[in-house]
Formats: structure tokens, sequence, C-alpha cells
């Protein structure tokens, strides 16, 4: 399946003038998503029928889409699987997906995924991510928990992982570490 990988593939997924950072579980060749009830994701899937999964490495991009909205400009439309959807102007590798709702609790709703066609490379060659990325992407998972509950736990693990930013980041890494602080407080 492209860039997915067996197990929980962090992505931005957009769905209809909507970004945001989300998991698409791949089980035994099984894709899904689990989001949570009330999320503009959940309601522009229910809507649309569609998502897009977004690998960008911009980590300024991760926070921003955990906490606010993108300018329309970010977006770009094409077309998969004989629907015209959005995918995010500046992303790596993109994949769309046919998205229906199978589950529901009262917190969350349990999403199936069937791809709409093929991955497509946007014009940027593979690369790896560093450890400072990879920071952001956790922290940011936290901060979006954090900013609910205010859970000083939580409150750790994002400190922990922003030092490893400041540690082994790039300049970009850094400036989403700073907006990522800004968003929590």
């Amino acid at each position: 399946m492209g860039f997915l990988n067996e197990g929980i593939n962090e992505v931005i997924a957009t769905t209809g003038g909507n970004a945001a950072p989300m998991g698409i579980i791949c089980r035994s060749g099984a894709l899904s998503m689990v989001l949570f009830r009330g999320s503009h994701t959940e309601a522009n899937i229910r809507k649309n029928g569609w998502v897009v999964a977004n690998l960008t490495h911009d980590p300024v991009v991760w926070v921003t889409t955990a906490f606010d909205d993108l300018p329309l400009a970010d977006f770009v439309e094409v077309e998969a699987g004989g629907r015209r959807l959005e995918r995010l102007k500046e992303c790596e590798e993109w994949v769309a997906f046919a998205a229906q709702v199978e589950h529901e609790t009262a917190e969350t709703v349990f999403v199936a995924l069937e791809p709409l066609g093929e991955g497509v490379v946007a014009g940027t060659s593979l690369r790896a991510h560093n450890r400072g990325f990879a920071g952001i992407v956790e922290a940011t998972v936290h901060g979006t928990r954090y900013v609910l509950t205010r859970d000083p736990a939580l409150k750790a693990l994002i400190d922990h992982h922003l030092a490893i930013v400041r540690k082994c980041g790039g300049p970009r890494e850094r400036e989403a570490a700073a907006a990522l602080e800004k968003y929590i407080r």
C-alpha cells in the first residue's frame, strides 16, 4: 500500500477543506481509522465518504493542523477513483481512500478505508525523517490531549519530546516546537 506499513501510520488526513494529523491503521492488509466524535474529520467523512492520506515531513504542518485550520490555498483539488477530492498542495506523497463508518462508540467512530487508486509522489524524493521530526509528531499527539485535560503526565511527555526536538531537529522542527508550545498554553 505504498507508504503505509503494518501498524499505525501517522499522516495528515485531508477531508474537504480540513487537514488533521491522523493514524491510519494497517492490520493484515485491512485499513482503518479511529476518529473522535464531533471532529471536522468525522463530519466530512460522513458527508463525503473519502479521506486523503498525505505524507509530509514539514513539522510545522503537523503542529498547525493539530490545533488550527490551514488556509484553503494549502489544498489542491485532485481526482481519484472518479471522485474530486483535496490533498495538501505541499506533500511528498498521497493516497485517496473511500471511507465508510463501520462502528461507533460514545466517543469514537471506526472508519474502514478502501484505496481509490495508487499513491502519487508529488515531486520530492523519499528521505528519512530525523529524531526531531519524530519528537514533533509525539509531542503533538500528547498536546492534543493535554489541551483537553491539562494532565501533568502529558505535559511531562511533551517536555521530554520537545527536548529531543531541540537536540536532534533542524530549524523547521524547532519552529514547530515553538508553535506547539503556544498552542498548548
